[in-house]
């Protein structure tokens, strides 16, 4: 089963129904109350099984285990809802690739920036896209380092695009876009860059192969491409490790 939004809730859903058809007649037989703190820990226990027969990644059998106590445990403090929707609303300005492409937020290193500043420069003037940018975290300290290359970031998350936005006036090099990835055309780029997850590489290589000119470079940031040799690997000195996969188009 592969990690994807919909499959998670049927998975949790499996987990509740399971844990509630055996607990309420027991309980309902007996005339008593159904204890949820129990119950939100049996169902936590159950979903964190399905997600390891599942081969699930070990941060969805966290989520899992722990997603119905912690329901328990926020209606037990009573908070008012519209915390609630303010926390949504920011996650959802954060984090929208997350929800649309299983794209969380990573945040390149300044390790990270130094290699890509050293293999930019070898190549000399470039022009480099940043699929997936957040705030800016690679496009802008490389438009300081390499101000005869030119940079452009793609992000869809209305927030962090906004900070990035913010963080590249005055760097002329700099174009910052606020759209979907799957939009950008790679073909006008010498060096596509992402730090994305294993889920899109697939997808996104084939569309690298079908748009990038010959002699352009395509990397990715502590995922490889499934099945295909890099033509480099770049070990950034960093904890944790994320090496720099290259593939020479």
């Amino acid at each position: 089963m592969t990690a994807t939004p919909m499959r998670q809730f049927a998975l949790q859903g499996a987990a509740v129904i399971l844990v509630l058809s055996l607990a309420w007649p027991y309980f309902g037989l007996n005339a008593e109350a159904l204890p949820w703190l129990p119950t939100s820990l049996a169902i936590g226990g159950v979903a964190f099984i399905f997600a390891t027969l599942s081969r699930q990644p070990w941060w969805w059998r966290a989520i899992h285990a722990g997603f119905m106590p912690l329901v328990w445990f926020t209606h037990s403090q009573q908070i008012d809802p519209g915390w609630f929707l303010l926390a949504f609303v920011l996650l959802l300005l954060v984090y929208r690739g997350a929800l649309s492409g299983q794209v969380p937020l990573y945040l390149s290193n300044k390790q990270t920036v130094a290699a890509l500043a050293e293999l930019l420069a070898e190549r000399g003037p470039s022009r480099f896209l940043d699929l997936g940018a957040g705030v800016g975290s690679t496009t802008v300290p490389l438009a300081d380092l390499l101000p005869d290359s030119h940079f452009t970031g793609y992000e869809n998350a209305p927030l962090t695009w906004l900070v990035g936005l913010l963080l590249s006036v005055g760097r002329p090099n700099i174009r910052w876009r606020w759209d979907d990835l799957w939009q950008a055309k790679l073909g006008d780029y010498d060096v596509v860059y992402a730090f994305l997850s294993p889920v899109p590489m697939p997808k996104l290589w084939a569309k690298a192969q079908s748009e990038m000119q010959p002699g352009s470079l395509f990397i990715s940031n502590s995922f490889p491409v499934p099945g295909l040799s890099p033509s480099r690997i770049i070990d950034v000195d960093c904890t944790p490790p994320r090496p720099l996969y290259c593939y020479q188009l």
